[in-house]
């Protein structure tokens, strides 16, 4: 049994009770196996949430975990090796995610594009541009997928091969807006989709700020397109600074309601986008580190293993899959596997699904 999806699935169980009890408890292990007057010891907690843990494990978890991955979809919370570790210290660090496809590679630049839904026709350009130059100089993007900026954000990079993550408001099932289908689409042939909440969840007015942090905390830098005095992205570029990172702005006409958030964001001592390709200097983008790294770890894996740990991603696979892309046959996926695992290159999810470690 996965106890973390367990104790994320416990709806009176929110983040910040989580944070108070688990430093305490150890493990969400430990805590599923606690008594209810060791539950009631912890700190902050109260009888109703006791109550709430206590009639959880007479619920069947295990199924609906299992069906995560029939729907494509992998869960993983900060007990996992694998959670984006700069994730684990942004204030109010979500405790789980739910992930379509791959994650951001933590080796890799990320930049996050975000601004307003109804933008000009000047904001979808230049948001597009940002996005494609980034991706061609080996960049990830991150955005929100929603109308306007965001998802002209997404199809710059994907317009310029490269990768691109959309953290949702819903369930990562969930395609929001709908007629953002295609690109959801497109986005999962090389990136990824993300979301704390449950798949099925629907996109409910309530959830969309606070994904805006897991857009900021998956970043080094921040780019806002256009935006309002009193809008989403503004709240990405709070949670931003608080995270520390970097706060870049496009500069837009006085007096004009779109321009207003980001001519703010600038006198507030943000860096100023007036020009891409300077913009693109100034990061000193080096898209080839990541291929030295992995180049490095073929060089100590012997031919057929070097086949499939570059197979490998950070998304759980299974062994089916791995087989169809390798034409390997069942025995020698097994051995070379097990020499993976052993050799600390590999990980198994859960039985018969595997990951890279990096």
């Amino acid at each position: 049994m996965n106890y973390s999806y367990w104790l994320s699935n416990i709806p009176e169980i929110k983040i910040r009770t989580i944070d108070r009890i688990l430093p305490v408890a150890g493990s969400a292990r430990d805590l599923y196996f606690m008594s209810e007057k060791q539950l009631l010891m912890l700190p902050g907690i109260t009888e109703k949430q006791v109550a709430a843990i206590l009639a959880s494990k007479c619920l069947d978890y295990e199924t609906s975990y299992m069906k995560l991955a029939e729907q494509g979809i992998w869960f993983v919370s900060r007990e996992d090796t694998s959670f984006p570790e700069k994730l684990k210290v942004i204030p109010d660090a979500p405790y789980s995610l739910y992930v379509r496809g791959k994650m951001p590679d933590p080796a890799k630049k990320t930049v996050a594009i975000v601004g307003a839904r109804k933008c000009s026709a000047y904001g979808h350009s230049i948001a597009e541009k940002i996005g494609k130059r980034l991706a061609e100089c080996g960049a990830q993007v991150v955005s929100g997928m929603a109308q306007g900026v965001d998802g002209d954000g997404h199809r710059g990079a994907i317009n310029g091969g490269g990768q691109t993550f959309a953290v949702l408001g819903c369930g990562v099932d969930v395609c929001y807006p709908k007629f953002h289908q295609k690109l959801y689409e497109d986005i999962l042939k090389d990136g990824g989709i993300l979301s704390e909440y449950a798949p099925g969840t629907p996109p409910l007015p309530a959830l969309f700020p606070a994904r805006n942090r897991i857009i900021s905390g998956l970043s080094d830098i921040v780019v806002v397109v256009e935006a309002k005095t009193r809008s989403g992205s503004l709240i990405t570029a709070d949670d931003a600074l608080e995270q520390g990172k970097e706060i870049y702005a496009v500069p837009g006409r006085l007096y004009d309601d779109l321009s207003a958030g980001c001519n703010s964001l600038i006198r507030q001592g943000a860096g100023i986008i007036s020009d891409v390709e300077e913009f693109i200097k100034e990061l000193e983008l080096c898209d080839f580190l990541g291929g030295i790294q992995e180049s490095l770890t073929k060089l100590l894996l012997a031919k057929e293993e070097s086949m499939v740990y570059s197979c490998l991603s950070l998304r759980p696979k299974s062994i089916e899959e791995l087989l169809n892309e390798t034409g390997l046959e069942m025995a020698q996926m097994i051995a070379i596997l097990s020499g993976l695992l052993e050799k600390g290159f590999a990980a198994e999810t859960v039985k018969n699904y595997y990951m890279k470690k990096i």
